[in-house]
């Protein structure tokens, strides 16, 4: 059984998200990545870190599921009783073998609120017209919500999925 997030393999090949991203865009300050467990994270931190030293990774995830930025400002792995999220892709705890790499080369986790989720989540349906899922939105939600400072700054998103049930729609 291979682990989502718990994997060697799984990190480095989530980490070709960042690799593509630098590949079209070089030049870039920042790149915001949601965070669960942190496989996408770690994978997209270490990548980002050796192909730009300077680049900035910032994770982003729920309030209400907020394990990681817990334990990344206690500096050791907090489990939390997740709450509800609407970004359920997010609600598992950070992991054993994640959180050291997250330590290690991520610069700072801020978190977003559920209405914050949705109007990302919205705006990039009606604005981009791309299928994202609340999980997909948390990192432009922090943007949109001013956690990030965009000024001067080029900053890229990684949106992850589109796994969608529209009967369950936020906004219907």
């Amino acid at each position: 059984l291979i682990h989502s997030f718990e994997n060697e393999h799984v990190m480095a090949g989530q980490g070709t998200a960042a690799v593509e991203l630098l590949e079209d865009v070089p030049d870039l300050d920042v790149i915001l990545c949601p965070v669960g467990g942190g496989g996408l994270l770690s994978g997209t931190a270490i990548a980002a870190k050796s192909i730009r030293p300077q680049i900035q990774v910032i994770a982003v995830e729920p309030e209400n599921a907020d394990d990681a930025a817990q334990s990344f400002r206690a500096g050791k792995r907090i489990v939390t009783k997740k709450k509800f999220t609407i970004a359920d892709g997010l609600r598992t705890n950070v992991g054993e073998r994640t959180f050291p790499i997250i330590r290690r080369c991520v610069d700072d986790i801020v978190t977003v609120s559920e209405e914050a989720i949705v109007a990302a989540m919205r705006a990039i349906w009606e604005t981009m017209k791309i299928v994202v899922e609340p999980s997909a939105a948390v990192p432009y939600a922090a943007v949109r919500e001013g956690k990030i400072d965009t000024a001067q700054r080029r900053i890229g998103i990684i949106l992850t999925g589109g796994n969608v049930d529209l009967d369950a729609l936020p906004w219907r």
